[in-house]
């Protein structure tokens, strides 16, 4: 029953747009930013991307301090807003809130819009679109030619500050993340409005939680606790975290939010954006 039941998902998630973009372009230039305008004929939305140039990073969490390499890739700018969104249901019905199959999201997938079709006077269209499931975020990719972000590559573009591509050990950008995650209805504010990163990307912090596509990849325990070289007085509450302290602390609230998804959750401050490969290699950026 389960192998037929996951052949059913496949098949709908394949069908999801009637036309894929495949993308055809080079660029033998790295450029920190490019306007990309995808062969979209499935629901016409274009979407600026930024050029993430490939490199090597250690995780915080989950990867026992392995050095892991990232190859390059282009990530939206900014997240998936409500008019983004709406513009995709419009042609994808399946995923419209009063069709989606329960397999592939529970009841509070888009209760915040008044309707199928319309995101209500109440609503943004200029907010990221959020009370999405993974299925619902992965086909919105999927019908771009794009695809959800592996954890490391969101991992790898969110550490950059303003002016550096690894800033997490500056105290006051972890305390930046930190606070944020204490503010209630940020999800409601305009995308584009937190800072612009060092790639050039906005909203990685500051606005919504973000899917990837292998978010439960990564089990954080009580015990996995004893792999990171941190006082435990870190999880129990202290009264000074230095800027290590305070950079483990924020990655670990990450992986373990993510730990507690599952595909079909629909949550009013966790949204998304795609990414898709990049056509330069690392042999060229040498």
């Amino acid at each position: 029953m389960k192998k037929i039941l996951s052949i059913y998902c496949l098949i709908i998630l394949i069908a999801s747009c009637s036309n894929k973009n495949t993308s055809n372009e080079s660029n033998n230039n790295f450029q920190k930013i490019v306007v990309v305008t995808p062969n979209d004929t499935t629901f016409g939305v274009t979407t600026t991307m930024a050029n993430i140039k490939g490199g090597k990073y250690v995780p915080l969490y989950g990867r026992d301090s392995q050095l892991v390499t990232i190859n390059s890739f282009s990530m939206d700018v900014l997240p998936v807003s409500n008019a983004n969104y709406l513009a995709f249901v419009n042609t994808n019905r399946r995923w419209r809130k009063s069709k989606i199959k329960k397999i592939f999201s529970d009841d509070n997938y888009l209760y915040h819009w008044k309707n199928d079709t319309s995101i209500g006077n109440e609503m943004n269209p200029n907010s990221a679109i959020t009370n999405v499931s993974w299925y619902a975020a992965k086909a919105y990719c999927e019908c771009q030619g794009k695809r959800l972000p592996t954890i490391d590559e969101w991992e790898y573009v969110a550490m950059a500050n303003q002016e550096m591509a690894d800033a997490r050990k500056i105290k006051s950008y972890n305390q930046y993340i930190l606070d944020w995650y204490e503010k209630p209805k940020t999800s409601i504010n305009p995308i584009g409005e937190t800072f612009k990163n060092y790639w050039g990307v906005y909203d990685l912090h500051g606005l919504v939680w973000e899917w990837t596509s292998d978010f439960s990849s990564i089990l954080l325990t009580g015990e996995s606790r004893n792999d990171v070289k941190t006082d435990k007085n870190l999880f129990c509450g202290s009264g000074s975290l230095n800027a290590t302290d305070l950079m483990n602390y924020a990655a670990f609230m990450r992986y373990a939010f993510r730990g507690s998804l599952k595909a079909n959750y629909s949550i009013q401050n966790l949204g998304f954006r795609c990414v898709k490969d990049s056509v330069i290699t690392n042999q060229n950026e040498k």
